[in-house]
């Protein structure tokens, strides 16, 4: 894994490139300060990157996750049948909640299980093209279909980045923003800092202020306070996993964000592609829950900020009930107050 600076544009959309049979990933560890592209050559360097946190956003892993596919048939040559499913499974443990990373993998495998040709590494990567190309169509989807449940112009809360950062471009909560500010329903947009990683901070904001967008930076403990003056009309934020009935897995303080929202009247919105949804997890209680490293949270920009001797509990995501949430947008429609029987029937 090198960094590299090949001719890309650096713009969110350019999150995930493939060129000259490397892949580019833009290196969201360091944004906006920094905009390197890392080059990845090896299945091996994919899942690193992953885990490293260089690509994040559960779509943007699932994208990089096929292109890592490739590059493992690519440097193993003829001996890829004997290496796959190990390279396979290398990329499968990169990390453990977000549930399109699986989704893409069995997607490609899918395609090696059916090959009889001798053009292998042309197939897969048309696959990985095509994966990546549906996630921004889909996207572009959700957008529309989210700023249609606004009605009128409001200011709206994000938590983390849920954007073209996240995914294969436009974004999933951020293509409803952008939406939204294109059809001049968007009156602000409070995104919260999203601690310890500083996703809405660091990210978010670049990402909006690129498209000239008006964005205001909380900590994430100002947001029920925000919600109390009664400007907010709707929460809007990503997934990672979203279980059968309904129950929401996302970034972190996502809960407590809903929690609030509820108390003060306030609507939230999920916006995620249906291969977030996994309909063999029945409730939120089954989705695993990654637990990083305590140093994210004793460390802010390389300097310690946690008192010597202190513990550390670091889970990287949160589950949001059903409950809690008034619409889950996807590519294929709108389910309203979700439950079982409605996740069933949107995706049968």
């Amino acid at each position: 894994m090198d960094k590299s600076s090949p001719a890309i544009p650096v713009t969110p959309d350019n999150a995930i490139v493939w060129q000259n049979n490397r892949l580019f990933l833009l290196d969201q560890r360091y944004l906006p300060h920094q905009t390197d592209f890392v080059e990845l050559t090896s299945a091996q360097e994919v899942a690193n990157a992953i885990r490293d946190m260089v690509v994040r956003g559960a779509p943007a892993i699932g994208i990089t996750a096929a292109f890592g596919v490739v590059l493992a048939v690519m440097q193993a040559g003829d001996q890829w049948r004997s290496r796959i499913d190990e390279d396979i499974k290398t990329l499968a443990a990169s990390r453990p909640t977000a549930v399109n990373l699986f989704w893409a993998l069995e997607r490609m495998k899918g395609k090696i299980d059916s090959f009889e040709g001798e053009q292998i590494t042309h197939m897969l990567l048309n696959e990985a093209k095509v994966i990546h190309q549906e996630d921004i169509d889909a996207n572009h989807k959700m957008g529309e279909l989210g700023s249609a449940l606004v009605e009128g112009k409001t200011c709206v809360i994000t938590h983390c980045n849920a954007g073209a950062l996240a995914t294969g471009g436009y974004g999933t909560a951020l293509g409803v923003v952008r939406s939204l500010h294109t059809n001049n329903k968007l009156e602000h947009l409070f995104a919260d800092e999203t601690r310890p990683w500083l996703q809405g901070s660091r990210l978010t904001a670049w990402e909006l202020l690129q498209d000239k967008i008006p964005v205001s930076l909380l900590a994430d403990g100002a947001a029920a306070s925000l919600m109390s003056g009664g400007d907010i009309g709707w929460v809007i934020v990503g997934s990672d996993r979203i279980a059968a009935n309904g129950d929401v897995a996302n970034k972190i303080g996502t809960y407590s964000l809903a929690v609030a929202a509820k108390y003060h009247g306030v609507k939230v919105m999920v916006v995620a592609p249906t291969s977030t949804i996994d309909m063999k997890i029945s409730c939120g209680k089954e989705i695993p829950i990654e637990v990083r490293e305590s140093e994210e949270l004793l460390y802010c920009g390389g300097k310690r900020v946690g008192a010597s001797g202190a513990t550390v509990w670091n889970p990287v995501f949160d589950i949001t009930p059903a409950s809690l949430v008034d619409a889950i947008v996807t590519e294929r429609g709108v389910v309203i107050s979700p439950n079982s029987e409605k996740m069933s029937k949107l995706m049968n």
